[in-house]
């Protein structure tokens, strides 16, 4: 019985004991551990990373495993809040606790707070406080080889959530510290488990926001191996964010935009790493960037730049990229005086640090990338160029691109398709397909109504010309080949240049302008250089060459930087000393058609200014190259004043060679009057009348030229005579006398020879120079001027200036009647010369035939040798002599003896003959006979 009563009490007992542990077991779980944790807290966090914390309490509920905190908030040594939450509740799973699984049903974090500051040593400042927290623990952290191997410990979690957190980021590895706060931060992971499970992933799901900033993240997640497949999305990251952490990457200054980025993705890591991302989206919006803090504006702006299917594949070392898009792109560039282009020059101190990373990379497997697209719309690129003399600005608009597929296969070509208007006028489109590597282009280029004006600082860097007006065209095909060096290519089409108006700077009036200059077709080839123009069609040019009073033509202020001959460098050509080998630069031209031309000239140099016009030229040029064998010719009729008449043509020799040309210009009917301004520089009169015909002959070879000027005036009559420090100090009137015939022509040949590369030589100088001198001569050798009338007698121009007389009469010497008749015929040809007849004696010779004749009574008396010796020397001894008259009435009678017979005999008028005053200075001939000279004069 006794053992029955021991039997019965033993549950009751057992009883007992487990009311008494688990009365005990619930003070503990419920009043104990509570107390206990809210002291252990605080002072591990103050052992282990030296904050000091508070916490406001602390729950826990034994039977059901859960821990609540409420209330906890830690600062650091600088007395700054690191970490802190409102609640936490913990809630562990007894059952899987059985199972050595330490299980979590739940955690639950209610609005924590985290702050993170990243130091100047780039460390963060948990590490900092751990590590000056527990120095000794620092010093080996290294697991040991078996933890290693153990692997993780096996812990699960049901869910974890995170609810209205708050992150504050703080950025001291900057010059001024960057702040950035993290809210709301929620977060959800359910089932997570550190070992494999077949078919068992956890799902996650993050939303955390920075502003208006978001980053959504979901998807599954696997511990053990580490994988994960999900989604990511960051909205809205504004440029403040993406400025700080791209600063080190990033040379210029972002001031605006906002960056939306979304992608699939799976992520394994294992025995080998993988990750893959597909279905990438990228939205950049309102971007502005500037170049750096200090500019004014920024430079490139974008209202939209939109990617698609974004991909990227590490295993497979492949990014493949959708559809590029961008909308309103605008962009500024600017070039330096020195030639430096803003955008590029934050660049250049990188570039070595560039090359030292691609070398790096270059030595892996290269990534395969793709990129199905690009399209741009609406852009707009201005370009500031401050290296010419005068700035340049030109501003392409409306600009659309498009670009087919490209990608990491170069040899692949690539369609491209671009149109854009420029703001100072015309439109612009270029479309075809390019192969990146080795290079080669295809391209339609077409353009219309481009306004040259925008261009005009770069023509002044070669060329002093102002552009007023004008309108480039431009259709055709550019083919470019960079497989084999050199490049090689060709382009073919057509090219107009419309209502150009162009002008020294200096000047308003215009210098050369036309039209429409349309050359078509064009072909040129790139290596070697050639060019072939079917046809150059110039209609209406107007050209306006004005030589100034400093005698320096217009058109020689065209070209900069022309230095002296004796500075210029020999023409390859010439210092090879050969004219044989082909020159660097082939072109051929067709044909040059023009119609309806105009040059205007003004010579500033004369007082009065002379000004003149060669204009209705019409005409063509054909077959013009630098290639032997090339002959071309020329053909171009016009007006010159508005009267002449104009014909030029000939032929042209290829050109830069000795090849040699023949051209002949004629000119008729040119109004001498015209030509008064040179007449009066040049031989001290101007001119009343008279009419100009020119018959030019010139052969021109290499630089070599020789010239024929037939020069014909027709009634030239000068007019009032004006002081000129150049005329010719000769009797001009008189020359002109001697050259006009009975018609008042005045016809003369002028050939010239000379070097067209000598700087001093002009062939209008030497024109000139060869009539001045001519009428110069004429005037000093009058009677040489007549020397083809002379000739036709078989006498000299010489011989007509004299006539010889029988000693002591007024007998014409044998030969001289003929003299006398070839003298009345140039008289008679020349209406305005004058021949002043001076009667002459020698009293010598005439005054021994005198006294002989006295002697002998007119020879009815006989004289013998010696009477006539005898009183021949009385007569030189002055011993005997005439009658006082005797040899005056002698000159006189011969004067009017020659008058008579060139008037009466020839018919000379006798306005043109005038007798003057006797003389005693008469020359004795070779015969005997004596000499009276003539003097010619002009009305």
């Amino acid at each position: 019985m006794a053992q029955s009563r021991k039997s019965s009490r033993m549950p009751r007992n057992l009883l007992i004991g487990f009311l008494a542990l688990l009365i005990l077991y619930t003070l503990a779980g419920f009043l104990l551990l509570p107390w206990w944790l809210e002291r252990l807290v605080p002072e591990q966090l103050d052992q282990r990373m030296g904050w000091q914390a508070e916490i406001t309490d602390i729950r826990t509920n034994p039977f059901t495993l859960r821990v609540e905190a409420l209330g906890l908030s830690a600062a650091d040594a600088d007395g700054e809040q690191v970490v802190g939450f409102d609640r936490l509740m913990v809630d562990m799973n007894f059952f899987q606790l059985i199972r050595g699984i330490a299980g979590f049903e739940g955690i639950q974090l209610d609005e924590p707070y985290v702050r993170v500051d990243l130091l100047e040593d780039y460390s963060v400042n948990f590490a900092r406080d751990w590590q000056a927290a527990n120095p000794k623990a620092v010093q080996d952290e290294r697991p040991s080889a078996q933890a290693e191997e153990t692997g993780p410990p096996r812990l699960y979690f049901g869910q974890i959530a995170l609810n209205g957190g708050e992150m504050l980021f703080r950025d001291f590895t900057k010059q001024e510290m960057a702040e950035f706060r993290i809210t709301a931060l929620d977060l959800t992971l359910n089932d997570l488990a550190t070992w494999q499970r077949e078919g068992q992933d956890s799902d996650y799901s993050l939303l955390a926001a920075l502003g208006s900033q978001t980053v959504e993240w979901q998807g599954d997640l696997s511990v053990a191996p580490f994988y994960s497949n999900g989604t990511l999305k960051v909205s809205a990251v504004g440029y403040e964010t993406l400025a700080h952490f791209l600063a080190p990457f990033f040379p210029y200054d972002l001031r605006g935009g906002s960056v939306t980025l979304s992608s699939d993705y799976e992520i394994q890591a294992g025995d080998a790493f993988y990750l893959e991302t597909t279905n990438g989206q990228l939205k950049l919006e309102n971007l502005a960037v500037a170049l750096d803090e200090q500019s004014d504006q920024a430079r490139l702006t974008n209202a939209l730049l939109s990617v698609d299917a974004i991909g990227f594949d590490l295993n497979r070392r492949e990014v493949r990229i959708g559809q590029v898009s961008l909308d309103k792109l605008d962009l500024a560039l600017a070039r330096s005086a020195a030639g430096e282009i803003d955008w590029l020059a934050p660049l250049a101190s990188e570039q070595g640090e560039a090359e030292s990373a691609d070398d790096a990379s270059s030595a892996g497997q290269p990534f395969r990338w793709s990129v199905a697209g690009l399209a741009l719309s609406d852009g707009r690129v201005f370009w500031q160029d401050s290296q010419p003399e005068t700035a340049a600005e030109i501003a392409l608009e409306q600009l659309s691109v498009s670009v087919g597929r490209i990608s990491h296969e170069l040899e692949e070509p690539v369609t491209y398709e671009a149109r854009g208007t420029l703001a100072s006028g015309g439109q612009l489109s270029l479309n075809g397909q390019v192969t990146p590597a080795p290079f080669t282009l295809e391209a339609a280029i077409s353009g219309s109504g481009v306004a040259l004006a925008a261009f005009e600082p770069y023509v002044q860097e070669g060329a002093n010309l102002a552009i007023t007006n004008g309108t480039l065209g431009l259709d055709g095909n550019l083919d470019l080949d960079g497989q084999q060096d050199p490049l090689t290519g060709t382009f073919s089409g057509t090219a107009e240049v419309a209502g150009l108006d162009l002008k020294l700077p200096d000047s308003s009036g215009s210098l050369v302008s036309w039209q429409t200059l349309r050359l078509a077709p064009i072909e040129y080839n790139v290596h070697p250089a050639r060019l072939e123009i079917g046809t150059v069609t110039l209609a209406q040019p107007r050209i306006n060459i004005v030589r100034n009073t400093d005698s320096v033509h217009n058109v020689e202020r065209i070209a900069k930087g022309a230095g002296s001959a004796g500075e210029q460098e020999p023409a390859p050509e010439a210092a090879e000393g050969t004219g044989d080998s082909e020159p660097e630069f082939i072109f051929r031209i067709g044909q040059l058609m023009l119609e309806n031309g105009e040059l205007a000239y003004t010579d500033r140099t004369l007082d009065p200014a002379f000004t003149t016009s060669f204009g209705e030229l019409n005409g063509s040029v054909t077959g013009l190259s630098n290639i032997s064998p090339q002959q071309g010719k020329v053909s171009i009729r016009g007006r010159v004043g508005g009267v002449a008449d104009l014909d030029f043509e000939g032929t042209i020799g290829t050109l830069g060679t000795e090849d040699v040309s023949d051209l002949r210009l004629i000119m008729q009917d040119l109004s001498l009057p015209a030509l008064s301004p040179y007449f009066g520089r040049y031989l001290g009169y101007g001119v009343d009348s008279g009419k100009l015909n020119l018959n030019l002959d010139y052969e021109i070879a290499g630089s070599r030229i020789d010239a024929s000027n037939l020069v014909v005036m027709d009634r030239l009559e000068l007019g009032s005579a004006i002081a000129s420090d150049d005329a010719v100090n000769a009797p001009v009137k008189l020359g002109l006398a001697l050259l006009r015939d009975s018609k008042g022509v005045i016809e003369v040949d002028l050939p010239i020879s000379g070097d067209l590369s000598d700087p001093d030589f002009s062939v209008g100088k030497v024109v000139m120079r060869a009539f001045v001198n001519l009428l110069a001569k004429a005037a000093a050798s009058p009677f040489s001027m007549l020397g083809s009338i002379a000739e036709l007698a078989g006498l000299s121009g010489e011989e007509l200036s004299k006539v010889s007389f029988v000693p002591g009469s007024i007998q014409l010497a044998e030969g001289e009647a003929e003299k006398l008749a070839a003298l009345a015929d140039a008289l008679l040809e020349r209406p305005d010369l004058l021949l002043n007849i001076r009667g002459n004696v020698e009293p010598q010779a005439d005054g021994l035939a005198l006294l002989r004749d006295d002697l002998t009574a007119g020879g009815e008396q006989e004289l013998s040798e010696e009477e006539w010796q005898e009183a021949r020397e009385a007569y030189l001894a002055g011993e005997r002599s005439l009658a006082p008259e005797a040899l005056s009435n002698l000159a006189s009678s011969r004067g009017v003896t020659l008058r008579n017979v060139l008037q009466q005999t020839h018919g000379v008028p006798a306005d043109q003959l005038f007798l003057l005053d006797p003389a005693r200075n008469a020359e004795v001939g070779g015969e005997g006979n004596v000499i009276v000279a003539f003097n010619l004069d002009v009305r």
